[in-house]
């Protein structure tokens, strides 16, 4: 069995700018199909519109009611950024 990598990512809506953190995963096998992403935890204000096991095509759903992709462009602080 792989193990998984995990990492935190800043959530941000750009309709009303709620933020928080989620807490995900994703195997970290390199020569895998997928990279099985699952949101382990998602913070209060956030919810999941379109499940994917594909960061990239993850859609989330703000409070407000704006849905946007889970890897949008962010800025982090320098040393804040996840780890690739």
């Amino acid at each position: 069995m792989a193990a998984r990598d995990r990492y935190s990512r800043k959530l941000e809506c750009a309709k009303c700018g709620h933020t928080g953190f989620a807490e995900v995963s994703e195997t970290d096998n390199r020569r895998a199909s997928t990279r099985d992403f699952k949101i382990d935890e998602m913070p209060r204000g956030f919810s999941t519109e379109r499940p994917s096991p594909d960061p990239r095509k993850h859609m989330v759903k703000c409070r407000c009611g704006s849905v946007f992709r889970f890897e949008q462009d962010t800025v982090y602080a320098p040393g804040g950024e996840p780890r690739r």
